[in-house]
């Protein structure tokens, strides 16, 4: 069946953090691509290769209801969209299981349960995750932001909102270096999205979301292959894009801050040390950073 738009209601944990998930899309003030108030998200994406509207309110107390309205028609179920809103919301992260297994560490304990319920804001595909880690290498959050906004503006598709969509890999592809340059990206971050880009499209680099933990594996490799790609930009997408609870986030500046506070340390850990540190916590390294994170109000990682 073909229809205009697809709509779900879900329901959420008593310890869903509304306003985790809104800050996460509220980088931009500006608000190009996404809409956020106190109660709803608005972010325009491509559904299908057609630009289409995503909307989820939280107008109801302990539920979210996430509304699909694509500009054109598209079959539509709600089966699928649920599928992906609940991945969106990170309503099937092992929040509990983690809570349980570090509730007794002396450092760890008490900031987890003061932060209880936590959970990974996704991407909405798992190419924008990677291509904002490449954005944000090396840069401050405020420059990644124009740059984001400036690519979204020369490449995104617009929805009939007046909001612009992210770019997928077929709108990357068919621009070049110099488009990329004039948005703020350098030449060697400019050639490492158009490769991705390409190996993408001919290859299915990155694959849908549900994929299991063997692939995510061969999908680390792989992209740690790609020149201009280190194991902070691919364990931030694998954690962002497929909500992967066990990247070492131990090269993130933020992550090694967030662990001298819990030490009381006159210095930042090494990221060596911060390696060495996290890796205590598998599998739920990348949960552990998102805590972490959140200990220094770093709202838009």
């Amino acid at each position: 069946m073909r229809k205009k738009t697809a709509e779900v209601v879900l329901p959420l944990p008593v310890d869903f953090d509304r306003e985790a998930f809104l800050d996460f899309h509220r980088r931009d003030v500006q608000a190009v691509a996404e809409r956020v108030d106190a109660k709803r998200l608005d972010k325009a994406l491509i559904w299908q290769q057609i630009p289409a509207l995503l909307v989820v309110e939280f107008s109801e107390p302990g539920q979210a209801r996430v509304v699909l309205q694509p500009d054109s028609d598209v079959p539509l179920t709600g089966v699928s969209l649920a599928a992906f809103a609940r991945h969106l919301l990170g309503l099937d992260q092992p929040t509990q299981e983690f809570e349980t297994k570090v509730a007794d560490h002396p450092l760890v304990g008490a900031l987890v349960r003061s932060q209880a319920g936590l959970r990974v804001p996704q991407s909405a595909s798992p190419f924008e995750a990677l291509s904002w880690a490449i954005i944000g290498q090396q840069i401050s959050v405020a420059a990644a932001v124009s740059i984001r906004r400036r690519f979204i503006l020369a490449l995104g598709r617009q929805h009939c909102s007046g909001l612009y969509c992210y770019p997928d890999a077929s709108d990357v592809i068919a621009t070049d270096v110099e488009t990329l340059k004039a948005c703020g990206f350098s030449r060697s971050k400019a050639d490492c999205l158009l490769t991705v880009a390409q190996a993408c499209l001919a290859e299915s680099l990155l694959p849908q979301i549900g994929i299991p933990e063997n692939r995510l594996k061969t999908l680390q490799k792989t992209l740690l292959d790609i020149r201009g790609l280190g194991p902070w930009s691919v364990h931030y997408a694998l954690l962002r894009g497929y909500a992967r609870m066990d990247g070492s986030l131990h090269g993130d500046v933020a992550v090694r801050r967030a662990i001298q506070q819990l030490q009381g340390g006159a210095t930042p850990p090494t990221a060596r040390e911060a390696e060495a540190w996290l890796a205590d916590f598998r599998p739920w390294r990348s949960l552990l950073a998102a805590h972490l994170w959140k200990s220094l109000s770093l709202i838009d990682n």
